[in-house]
């Protein structure tokens, strides 16, 4: 059925790698898929593989070719990245294989916390996110600690989604916090708005019904707004960002970047149908990553040789040398200058504050050439499916459990344009210095619990004695 389904579709588009990127779409999501009820995994598997072919169905689809499709020759780059998508799946599916699902029957406490202590805490945590964005620069050695302790955020706050979707979905009060989230986002340097609107998303997943209108039309809003925030986002970025760093005190004044976004957002909702058109295309392009790679696959080996491991090796020995314990350790090379070496374009570098992300399927493409470029992507794809299943049997807490994976590993798993060394180093971090201490927390609260369970019990086996004497 799939087959026929991709068949028809490479037809219609006039385009057999359209059909092939459907094929994979399905099949990578099918391999990722966890079986409990959780959707974070096949979800950002799907943003991995748009970044490979949102180009192709656009042009297939609408018509509309964007630059990459004019200035690159894009096909082995897209069939590369497909392989790479395939690659990581099936790495995710063999790793999920190697630790047995818990018990679904196996009796769990199902919240570690009241919703008035989340409250709280998601209130401190957005009081605090701006301090701690201005720290991280000033501590470098502690940097990743306190990104990675920055990102624990987001999972209070998809805990707060998560309780306003059960028993009973409350669609205001979740409407209201996911707003206040892109307001917050939006006005920020960075596109930080889809976080929030990606965790709405999982969390009305995890309580989808078929039959249940409401459920699809909270995920149809929900990849509408996705899509409209993005085109406005496209739109009104440069102009955004030029007044963020050029006007005084505009950084530290959100009511004025709020008032800001509000007149920029009423222009681009007023702008004629060809201006829409165009901040389509600029997003397709962004998200479509595979123009740099596409040269560089152009040049490697004709040009440059392959480096027979060297990327991927550097990544490695970096992860293994946290700078909380080596301090003095030499910074990686900036994306750009890997863009600059194997694309032959002199992109924006480090002496412009900015980074011209490569990603990391090129990398292995320039270390190992095809078809040894994909056991890395298979390998790190089998430890994210068994660090998944790993935490699903340490974590005792359901709720526990869901927030940090559906937090942790959307962060690993959904770039595709990340460098080798990023996403390991992502990826270790949130292990290690989220992980640990939310196993630790786990256990705390699993003693708690018990204790609680026991007086129950005493209580309740108490009771006929009572009535007897």
């Amino acid at each position: 059925m799939y087959a026929v389904v991709a068949f028809l579709a490479g037809l219609f588009a006039n385009d057999w790698i359209a059909g092939a990127s459907i094929l994979t779409l399905v099949v990578g999501i099918r391999l990722v898929s966890t079986g409990d009820r959780l959707f974070v995994l096949p979800m950002a598997f799907t943003f991995h593989w748009l970044q490979t072919s949102l180009g192709v169905m656009y042009l297939g689809f609408l018509g509309r070719a964007v630059p990459t499709v004019e200035l690159s020759d894009y096909r082995p780059m897209v069939l590369v990245g497909l392989g790479c998508c395939l690659a990581l799946a099936a790495g995710v599916r063999l790793g999920l294989m190697l630790r047995k699902a818990p018990d679904p029957t196996e009796e769990r406490p199902g919240f570690a916390f009241s919703f008035g202590l989340l409250i709280a805490l998601y209130v401190g945590t957005v009081v605090l996110q701006g301090s701690l964005a201005t720290l991280a620069p000033e501590y470098p050695t502690l940097r990743q600690i306190i990104v990675t302790f920055d990102t624990a955020r987001l999972g209070i706050l998809f805990l707060i989604l998560r309780r306003l979707c059960s028993p009973q979905p409350r669609w205001g009060l979740l409407a209201l916090v996911v707003s206040l989230e892109i307001v917050l986002g939006i006005t920020g340097f960075f596109a930080g708005f889809r976080e929030p609107v990606v965790l709405a998303v999982l969390a009305v997943l995890e309580i989808f019904d078929r039959r249940n209108k409401r459920h699809w039309l909270a995920i149809a809003v929900g990849a509408v707004a996705a899509v409209m925030l993005g085109l406005l986002w496209m739109s009104i970025r440069t102009e955004y960002r030029k007044e963020y760093v050029e006007v005084d005190k505009f950084q530290s004044s959100r009511s004025a970047r709020v008032e800001r976004i509000g007149s920029l957002t009423s222009a681009f909702i007023n702008s004629e149908s060809t201006d829409l058109w165009r901040a389509t295309d600029t997003l397709v392009d962004r998200l479509w990553t595979v123009y740099y790679p596409a040269l560089a696959l152009a040049r490697v080996p004709r040009v440059l040789p392959h480096t027979n491991g060297a990327i991927v090796g550097a990544a490695l020995v970096h992860i293994v040398t946290p700078r909380v314990f080596f301090p003095s350790k030499a910074e990686l090379p900036s994306d750009s200058e890997e863009v600059r070496k194997y694309s032959g374009v002199h992109v924006a570098g480090r002496e412009t504050n900015t980074s011209i992300a490569f990603g990391y399927a090129p990398e292995a493409y320039i270390d190992f050439g095809i078809p040894l470029m994909f056991v890395p992507v298979f390998g790190f794809g089998v430890a994210v499916g068994f660090l998944y299943g790993l935490f699903r049997h340490m974590i005792w807490h359901r709720e526990l459990f869901v927030a940090f994976a559906t937090v942790t590993f959307w962060l690993t798993v959904y770039l595709f344009e990340r460098s080798w060394a990023t996403m390991l180093g992502v990826s270790l971090g949130f292990m290690v210095y989220l992980g640990v201490p939310v196993v630790l927390l786990d256990r705390f609260l699993l003693v708690r619990y018990e204790k609680h369970t026991r007086e129950s019990a005493d209580l309740m086996f108490a009771e006929p004695d009572r009535h007897q004497a």
